[in-house]
């Protein structure tokens, strides 16, 4: 069939034509008038080639009986230019009579006969046209499909992709988007997610996925009726494609278990799904509004110490007893490491040694601050640091009562320690401005929003020294925060992955205090266009 459309469409008689052009759209699954004017296009541009490129001629075929018109359209004009376009109104009073200056008129033209070349030359417009129709067709049905799960033979394996016919399309698993170690062979019916479909010069590209997280939330809804009818509902998942997974559920009912529901009797629900992930372990835990109890919940079987939660740097640090370290940790770190994807915050494991250890360190480095500081003695300074404080703008900036209600403190004490704390903050500020304009950062930086003298330092370090320095970085260069893959406390344990976020990720800065900053610094860029508008 396909290589005899467009022969045949040059060549048949007028049932023939009709004929081939309903055999194509059936085949194609595009509409018929897609086909019609395909072959309309293809005689348009034979009878180009017959009469000559500058006429402007057109074609129409008649989708019922299949007769075909063919005309040259031409301009009604008073001197003619172009005689492959123009007539004058004499000659246009015997093609239309009637006709005036400015009208379009019809000239038509008797039927051509196709030459090998011209119909090998239809046959290719044909081609292309119903190939178009086709890939847009396939992209129509398909774009809106995102995020379901669709069953296909897998086709061929071409370097290490899995290509699957869908039925009216073609799909790919890429080799990342595939469960490690998971053996496919041709002719295999698949189930796998439909991740993105894109429109590219070859076609539509379907992508398709076993190995995202939403392919096993959607597994769930298929053998979870109670996940299908919204009744539980699956707040969070992470996966380990191929060896564990973790996800996170809720009951939206207080009369259902939302654990239970999802494992089933004897484990039936989940294993149906455990099956079609070639045997991934799927962890089901409770999810929680309340981060610390999620937390603690993510990181099971390991049991849990404490929880503390760092909200300026969206990390969490978890302290376990010395022989959970290892059960908390996983093998390669896969337990805090799902559980960080689960709670999507960095988490730091610590044993209860480690833990004590870290706060006995902060606690000697922040009382000796205080102690250079604020020009005080070891038990002052150890107090401050007992009760809470850990800056010195939470000395400088905070009630005085609330300095003063410490016991063995009064309120002249409070005051002293209050005014002494704000002259060491001014002469951290003088001595950073002095490096500052060491670096040679410029003056103007000073007069952004939200800037300190120690960010500015910063930023000269950086290279950031004029205002079109700053203003030529983007917003998450200027304060996107770190982001650290969970730190493992293990002598065996790799190194941390770190991303070293914006240039001012340490100073808790909001994407919306960044781009106020940018928008300030760009502003002069816009001042000069206006002026030079003026000018």
């Amino acid at each position: 069939m396909a290589t005899a459309p467009g022969t045949a469409a040059v060549s048949a008689n007028k049932a023939e034509l009709i004929a081939i052009a309903d055999a194509v759209a059936k085949e194609k699954l595009i509409d018929r008038a897609i086909v019609i004017e395909a072959m309309e296009d293809a005689i348009q541009r034979a009878a180009r080639a017959r009469y000559g490129a500058e006429n402007d001629i057109r074609a129409k075929l008649d989708p019922n009986s299949g007769d075909l018109r063919l005309w040259r359209v031409v301009e009604v004009v008073e001197a003619v230019d172009d005689y492959f376009k123009q007539v004058n109104v004499k000659e246009a009073q015997k093609l239309q009579p009637g006709a005036v200056l400015g009208d379009y008129i019809v000239d038509p033209l008797p039927p051509i006969e196709f030459g090998r070349i011209a119909a090998q030359a239809a046959k290719q417009v044909i081609f292309q046209k119903v190939r178009d129709a086709e890939r847009e067709r396939q992209f129509e049905e398909f774009k809106d499909r995102v995020g379901e799960i669709i069953t296909g033979v897998v086709k061929r394996v071409e370097f290490g992709h899995v290509v699957v016919d869908l039925g009216r399309a073609e799909g790919v698993i890429r080799r990342d988007a595939q469960i490690p170690r998971e053996v496919v062979r041709v002719n295999d019916r698949i189930r796998s997610l439909i991740l993105n479909v894109r429109r590219e010069n070859r076609g539509p590209q379907i992508f398709l996925s076993r190995a995202h997280p939403d392919f096993m939330k959607k597994l769930f809804a298929q053998e979870v009726p109670e996940i299908y009818d919204g009744i539980i509902e699956i707040k969070a998942a992470a996966r380990d494609p191929g060896s564990r997974a973790k996800i996170g559920v809720i009951s939206h009912d207080s009369s259902i278990d939302p654990v239970g529901a999802c494992v089933g009797m004897k484990g039936s629900r989940v294993q149906a799904v455990v099956q079609e992930m070639q045997g991934e372990k799927i962890d089901i835990i409770p999810w929680s509004p309340d981060t610390a109890t999620f937390v603690v919940n993510a990181l099971q079987p390991a049991s849990v110490s404490r929880v503390v939660i760092d909200e300026e740097e969206d990390r969490i640090e978890v302290v376990v007893p010395d022989d959970q370290l290892s059960l908390a940790i996983g093998r390669r770190g896969q337990n805090v490491r799902l559980a960080s994807q689960l709670t999507n915050k960095a988490i730091d494991i610590l044993t209860e040694a480690d833990a004590s250890e870290k706060r006995q360190k902060e606690f000697v480095e922040r009382s000796e601050m205080f102690q250079q500081e604020l020009d005080v003695d070891e038990t002052l300074a150890q107090l401050l640091v007992a009760e809470g404080f850990g800056a010195l703008e939470e000395v400088a900036y905070v009630e005085v009562d609330e300095i003063a209600s410490i016991e063995g403190f009064d309120d002249d004490l409070a005051a002293e320690l209050q005014s002494r704390a704000t002259e060491a903050l001014e002469r951290r500020e003088e001595a950073n401005r002095a490096l500052r304009r060491e670096l040679g950062v410029a003056d103007d930086l000073a007069a952004m929003p939200h800037m300190t003298e120690a960010m500015l330092v910063t930023l000269g370090k950086a290279g950031i020294k004029t205002l079109d320095d700053l203003a030529d970085l983007a917003t998450d260069e200027l304060v996107q925060k770190k982001r650290v893959e969970p730190r493992r406390r293990a002598e065996s344990d790799t190194k941390r992955t770190e991303d070293k976020g914006g240039v001012l990720a340490d100073y808790g800065l909001t994407e919306d205090q960044g781009n106020e900053i940018i928008m300030a610094a760009r502003a002069h860029w816009f001042a000069d266009e206006e002026t030079g508008s003026d000018a």
